[in-house]
């Protein structure tokens, strides 16, 4: 009898921690409560996994529970929504920590990790090495504005951009889009439109940092001093659940406005920009939005953009 009842206490404590990891995370933490919940050795869990069409390997899911790795790949992240029934978890438990960075309930998401920033980095300047497109596209920026729309799965549905630039030599005829999806999107099932003064020319693409290059090219060849407007869409919807939205800017330039709408089926509860100084600082000049009740957006504005980065993050329930 004791014995039993010892197993009683060991299975409620196993629960609660299980409970408490679910509410706050991190996610490795959770992970590694519900497997211990439900008793299960690794092997059995990749065994599980394998009957729903995933294969992960053993010391994958060692390092996942470990916190020394995380889930990005879209197979890994299929194998995260299927540990979520084996494991017997409410939907979007697992998930939702992966979203929110690990943090607790109620804090900031986490946002791209300093190292994925500057791998995507490196391979943006491969892509347009491919293309032959040098980095400096002969445009300067007089005003941007860009318009993400997120839907009913709380997904980066896709962003719409608005361009007023200006040449600042000869012979300029496209402008290079670049497109930075979420942790788990795939660029390859991505597409881009062109909307107003230009047309799509070459994309590339790269999975595993989630980036979309893209020619638009002019109907003109601009010379020197000539303005031009342009605008043109990135559909995604390819990743799981959003927490934020970030534009980096090279060398100062001018108006930038950014504005996040919601899908009126599901709404964060709070929103705010922020700052960065450069993708290793840390994050500045929060200040709480408000969510317009008709529309369901929230926008920023800058009158005229800094070397940085600039964003809107938000919460879920």
């Amino acid at each position: 009898m004791p014995h039993a009842t010892q197993h009683a206490d060991v299975a409620a404590v196993a629960t609660a921690e299980l409970a408490t990891a679910l509410r706050g995370g991190p996610f490795h933490v959770a992970l590694r409560a519900a497997i211990a919940a439900r008793g299960l050795p690794l092997q059995r869990v990749q065994h599980h996994l394998s009957r729903y069409g995933v294969k992960v390997g053993v010391t994958s899911l060692s390092y996942w529970q470990q916190g020394a790795r995380r889930p990005q790949r879209p197979e890994s992240l299929r194998a995260v929504r299927a540990l979520e029934e084996i494991l017997q978890l409410p939907e979007e438990s697992l998930i939702r920590l992966l979203s929110e960075g690990d943090g607790p309930s109620g804090q900031r998401p986490g946002g791209r990790s300093y190292r994925s920033l500057v791998e995507a980095s490196g391979i943006l300047d491969r892509l347009l090495a491919e293309l032959g497109l040098p980095s400096d596209g002969g445009l300067h920026t007089l005003g941007h504005h860009e318009r993400i729309r997120i839907g009913a799965r709380r997904e980066l549905a896709g962003r719409e951009s608005h361009h007023i630039v200006r040449a600042h030599r000869d012979g300029v005829d496209r402008f290079v889009a670049v497109h930075h999806g979420d942790p788990g999107c795939v660029p390859e099932r991505m597409g881009v439109r062109a909307l107003e003064n230009c047309r799509t020319g070459r994309v590339r693409t790269h999975a595993e940092t989630g980036v979309l290059v893209a020619e638009l090219l002019f109907d003109t060849r601009l010379r020197a001093g000539d303005t031009f407007l342009f605008r043109y869409g990135v559909e995604d919807g390819t990743a799981g659940v959003s927490s934020e939205y970030v534009r980096a800017f090279g060398p100062a330039g001018g108006q930038y406005a950014l504005q996040v709408c919601f899908d009126e089926r599901a709404l964060p509860v709070r929103c705010h920009r922020f700052a960065q100084h450069s993708a290793a600082a840390p994050r500045s000049g929060r200040q709480e939005l408000a969510l317009s009740g008709r529309h369901h957006s929230v926008h920023l504005v800058e009158a005229r953009v800094r070397t940085g980065l600039v964003g809107i993050g938000w919460e879920w329930e």
